[in-house]
């Protein structure tokens, strides 16, 4: 066994842990809890038709708020959508030229990074 002295907020523990037992085999693996799965977000605003160049999460997060809407004309570094994560907020910009063709998200959305936002055209 071996003793450890964690502080956690303020707060002192003494703990022990107990070694396992070593029995040559490999530690069997915890059983994976299932993936949960990602809530569908009814997309208001999506024209139905989504564009070629992907707007994506840069960060997990919660959406803030939505710059642009289905049409509008945005300049490569336009911010488009703005995710909030850690009390920070973080634009999501557009990578290039062109006319928003779908957003595929709403305000208070829970996303991914890597998460499609939204699309150009």
């Amino acid at each position: 066994m071996k003793n450890y002295t964690i502080t956690v907020n303020g707060n002192v523990y003494d703990v022990t842990v107990e070694e396992g037992a070593s029995t040559g085999a490999a530690p069997k693996a915890a059983p994976k809890a299932a993936p949960k799965a990602a809530p569908k977000a009814a997309a208001p605003a999506a024209s139905g038709t989504a564009g070629s160049v992907k707007i994506e999460a840069g960060a997990a997060g919660k959406v803030f708020k939505i710059e642009k809407n289905v049409g509008d004309a945005v300049k490569k570094g336009d911010a488009v959508i703005v995710i909030e994560a850690m009390k920070m907020e973080i634009p999501v910009v557009a990578p290039q030229d062109g006319t928003v063709a779908s957003v595929n998200v709403a305000v208070g959305d829970a996303v991914e990074a890597g998460a499609t936002l939204a699309t150009l055209n």
